[in-house]
């Protein structure tokens, strides 16, 4: 049976992760930038997590003749008038470390009470042709709040201070299936499950 050969434009190897074990159930082989030995960044100038997800899907997707995933992500806090949002891989320079991006996160919300410390983790998800046109795309969210301080090993980015209070814990505390059911991404993920199906069942035909 044919696979469907799918390029997911991150170097991200976290993002990665979360896509094969999300997309686990279906004839994909996967192909990354690094196997396609592509570092040219992709602009990331949009005004929306979706403008992002396409202008990504678009630009590696021509530039690899690959068809091509591609997300853009990112934290939404309520007392910030939903910063860092678009800017949060860049929040505090691109060159952070995440613990110093989460120290200012901490500093940023130090008097805000924790009622009001809630936020969302958004995705956008879009997947393109080789010409560059969108054949597929959605957005997930999940809701959570702000820690007082980051908790667990597990996860990337801001997951070590994204609380859910349904767990009583942090995203960094899940283990993957857990975290896989309820996130931003598997969500996103969920809502093209059956059209990439499609997708894939078709190249196994073919």
């Amino acid at each position: 049976m044919a696979a469907l050969q799918l390029l997911l434009a991150t170097h991200n190897a976290g993002k990665l992760a979360e896509y094969q074990r999300l997309l686990q159930a279906l004839p994909l082989r996967w192909r990354t930038l690094a196997d396609e030995h592509i570092t040219a960044e992709s602009p990331e100038d949009g005004g929306s997590f979706m403008e992002n997800a396409r202008n990504k899907a678009a630009f590696y997707a021509q530039l690899s003749g690959c068809l091509t995933l591609a997300d853009d992500s990112g934290l939404c806090v309520d007392a910030l008038q939903g910063a860092p949002g678009v800017h949060t891989a860049r929040y505090n320079g691109v060159q952070t470390p995440y613990p110093a991006k989460l120290a200012l996160l901490i500093d940023a919300l130090r008097t805000i009470a924790w009622e009001q410390r809630t936020a969302q983790f958004h995705c956008a998800v879009v997947l393109a042709d080789p010409s560059g046109k969108f054949i597929l795309e959605a957005e997930g969210k999940c809701a959570g709040r702000i820690a007082l301080a980051p908790a667990g090993n597990h996860g990337f980015g801001y997951d070590p201070l994204f609380h859910l209070d349904a767990a009583h814990c942090t995203v960094a505390e899940l283990d993957d299936a857990h975290k896989d059911r309820i996130s931003h991404r598997g969500n996103a993920v969920r809502a093209l499950l059956p059209q990439l199906q499609a997708l894939a069942a078709h190249a196994a035909a073919g």
